[in-house]
């Protein structure tokens, strides 16, 4: 038991906490997408039953998206990544924020679903090009 203890260990490294496919940027946009349809269907819609169920969960979809974004920003990404890309620090602030109580969670309007879609896209190119390295 105390062999095992004492025993040399091996060091490793890798870019991720886990095997490349668990991140994607995509889990952030579907939520996104739908924000943005809830929107169009609360604007078309007199039911204020509805248009609070939809509210609701627009919010939740909203904290999806920053959910996601903080995993690809504190698990995914590391230091050579910030080195490389210097603005995705500001990317994933303006991105949580457009989910946030000013962004999506507090509004209904669409151009604000637009930007968030936006900014996630741009995280997202810049995640593929760290893929292909």
């Amino acid at each position: 038991m105390f062999a095992r203890l004492l025993a040399p260990t091996v060091e490793v490294s890798a870019h991720c906490d886990l095997p490349c496919g668990v991140y994607d940027p995509a889990q952030a946009r579907i939520e996104a997408e739908s924000i943005k349809a809830i929107i169009a269907k609360v604007a078309d819609s007199d039911d204020p039953d509805f248009r609070t169920r939809a509210v609701i969960i627009k919010e939740q979809r909203s904290e999806l998206v920053k959910h996601h974004l903080w995993v690809l920003w504190t698990d995914y990404f590391k230091a050579p990544h910030f080195e490389k890309y210097p603005q995705l620090h500001t990317l994933f602030n303006e991105a949580t924020k457009l989910a946030g109580a000013s962004g999506t969670k507090g509004t209904l309007d669409a151009d604000v679903a637009d930007q968030l879609l936006a900014k996630i896209d741009e995280i997202a190119e810049i995640f593929w090009e760290t893929k292909k390295a």
